[in-house]
């Protein structure tokens, strides 16, 4: 699978042999608690959402920008400090990140009104941007023999698959004990956590890497245009329509950008995102997939959470922990991933995988008013959860499989670029078409009824979950189609990656 051109456009990190660094286990340790934050804050400010408004005064329609500007920063930026880990140094980068994201999430917590909240977001955003490329680059010097490689990546897959309904968990507990404050000073403690181990396990040698090319400016300015553009116009479309100037404007604007930066991309001496990371089939089936899984776990985050709280009556807590059959299937099936793939390649667990979790989300389709949590959500999570986990982590390894060791961050950032975007046109998309359900299911009937109104609820979400069950659906064939059949055949001169 991977790409003797690639090896041969650049030189391999110094990496220890295996078992020859006993820190290696460390250095995940400590990537992994980064990494957690991370993904925590996709989705532990989300219940905590309502209560915040009712705090700081901010309408329905400002709600979202909490939410859109951490991932219009994040998204945007991610190419760039990709490439800034390999430019300045992947541990240095790392440290900044983790320290700016605390201070952010302090400033947050603290913050006295709605454009303060946003601005912090929007900075955690920035530093996330650094940290999680830096991260995940780090571990290209720690873990290259297959078998470890893939117990790595296991555990990683997990934290990145599982981190949203932990973040829900942990939202809905500082929420319903502390305070919404909490759901963004949290991530003090746990940065400082992170800083100390990087300082004492972060090895040295692992933090440039040797023969990286310097910054290609015209793309950097091109991608971060085009993409906040393109993100900011998908999140428009929520409150102001599909069919409104600003949304097609700035929509069409971020593929004008995007396809200028592709442009600049094959002309430049040094670019930003060289296109032989992309090109390649199976890294570019691989990055379909993370973009994909990242669209449908949209549906089931967000949506089923409303199912719970609203159809359900739950309280935060509560709806947090009821997401734990979908930590525990993702986390499972992750963990038997890798001795799968050692034997018959990515393809297989990954197109299964999307096909598992299509069935799963086809479960939340058959929810009504007066379904019961044991009977319906439970299997759907436990379902979804494991095709989820069958997918993340042989996915996010053939990301990046074979990518030269002058790549590594900008890669890692290129996955955790395509999950962004997957995610961000899943918000528009889907909220889009659960308004049209529920318009359509009030047609006829009184909207003051609360019957009425609470059946065309569900109806919106079971709408959503059908929708994501088609995503997931799709993601089988693609991936089907595109990844190469067979167990992955390492190039010794590759510099293997992780990804987000």
């Amino acid at each position: 699978m991977t790409s003797r051109t690639d090896a041969d456009h650049g030189t391999r990190a110094a990496d220890p042999a295996p078992g020859g660094d006993p820190r290696r286990w460390l250095v995940l340790g400590v990537v992994a608690i980064a990494q957690l934050m991370v993904v925590l804050d996709a989705t532990i400010v989300n219940i905590a959402l309502p209560t915040a408004q009712a705090d700081l005064g901010f309408g329905d329609d400002s709600r979202q920008w909490i939410v859109t500007a951490y991932a219009l920063a994040f998204g945007s930026l991610l190419l760039v400090g990709g490439r800034l880990a390999d430019l300045v140094g992947r541990k240095p980068v790392f440290l900044v990140g983790l320290v700016g994201f605390a201070l952010a999430s302090a400033v947050g917590g603290a913050a006295d009104g709605f454009g303060t909240l946003v601005a912090a977001r929007g900075a955690q955003g920035v530093f996330g941007a650094l940290l999680a490329p830096a991260a995940l680059s780090l571990l290209t010097v720690t873990f290259t023999e297959g078998r470890e490689r893939g117990r790595a990546f296991a555990v990683f897959g997990a934290i990145s698959g599982a981190g949203g309904a932990i973040g829900l968990i942990l939202g809905g507990a500082l929420t319903e004990y502390l305070s919404w404050r909490w759901c963004l000073y949290v991530n003090v403690p746990i940065a400082v956590v992170a800083v100390v181990g990087a300082l004492l396990f972060l090895p040295r040698r692992s933090s440039r890497a040797e023969g990286a090319p310097g910054l290609d400016v015209p793309g950097a300015l091109l991608s971060v245009a085009g993409l906040v553009a393109l993100v900011y116009g998908l999140a428009s479309a929520e409150t102001d329509g599909w069919s409104a100037g600003s949304t097609l404007g700035f929509i069409a604007l971020g593929v004008v950008l995007l396809a200028a930066f592709v442009l600049v991309e094959t002309r430049v001496a040094h670019p930003l995102l060289p296109m032989r990371v992309v090109t390649d089939r199976a890294r570019g089936g691989a990055f379909l997939a993370v973009g994909i899984v990242g669209a449908g776990m949209f549906g089931v985050f967000l949506f089923l959470t409303y199912y719970l709280s609203t159809v359900l009556g739950y309280e935060p807590l509560p709806t947090g922990v009821a997401f734990m059959p979908l930590i525990v299937g993702i986390t499972f099936s992750a963990q038997t991933s890798p001795a799968l793939v050692a034997r018959i390649g990515v393809k297989v667990p990954v197109a299964a995988g999307f096909a598992v979790g299509a069935l799963g989300l086809l479960v939340f389709t058959t929810l009504g008013v007066d379904s019961g949590y044991w009977t319906h959500v439970f299997p759907g999570l436990v379902v979804t959860g494991l095709g989820i986990g069958l997918v993340i982590a042989p996915a996010f390894s053939a990301a990046t499989m074979g990518v030269q060791a002058a790549d590594a961050g900008v890669a890692s950032a290129a996955v955790n670029t395509f999950q962004q975007v997957g995610g961000s046109i899943a918000t528009a998309v889907l909220s889009a078409l659960a308004a049209a359900a529920a318009s359509d299911a009030l047609v006829g009937v009184d909207p003051g009824d609360p019957a009425a109104l609470l059946q065309a609820s569900v109806s919106s979400y079971t709408t959503v979950f059908a929708w994501s069950a088609g995503i997931f659906a799709a993601g089988a064939v693609v991936c089907g189609l595109l990844l190469p059949h067979g167990a992955v055949q390492e190039d010794p001169d590759a510099a293997p990656v992780l990804a987000h």
